[in-house]
């Protein structure tokens, strides 16, 4: 049996702040209407559903699933920088932007339901991530 992941879920209690937040990460939502959406992300689905949908699927409220991080590759450090500085004025900041030892800039972030996204550059002179 070949098995392979090829879905990402989050569970929004503000549907559409949650859908406007990964737009700003460069995701394109088809069908976007509640109480589910999902974008493409090159062969992985990124799939948002209300908190109350999700919670019909079984007995009770689920609500959000905080154990889920994603992480966001941009062009260039300064990309980086600007990107936190823009989320972070909207009270979406959570680690300031730093050169990581990996060979990275690198900045924590979360949506509107507290999933920490990470935002990354390759510092000048590195290769791609492993």
């Amino acid at each position: 049996m070949a098995v392979r992941i090829n879905a990402i879920g989050l569970v929004a209690e503000d549907f559409r702040a949650t859908l406007a937040f990964y737009e700003r990460l460069g995701c394109t939502f088809r069908d976007a209407t509640e109480p589910h959406a999902e974008a493409d992300l090159g062969g992985v689905r990124l799939m948002v559903d209300t908190a109350a949908s999700v919670a019909e699927f079984g007995e009770g409220e689920i609500g959000p699933r905080h154990g889920v991080a994603l992480a966001a590759q941009l062009e260039s450090p300064a990309e980086v920088d600007a990107l936190y500085a823009e989320l972070d004025a909207a009270g979406r900041g959570a680690l300031k932007p730093f050169d990581a030892p990996w060979g990275m800039r690198y900045a924590t972030v979360t949506d509107p339901d507290g999933t920490s996204v990470d935002l990354y550059a390759l510092l000048p002179g590195q290769g791609p991530p492993a």
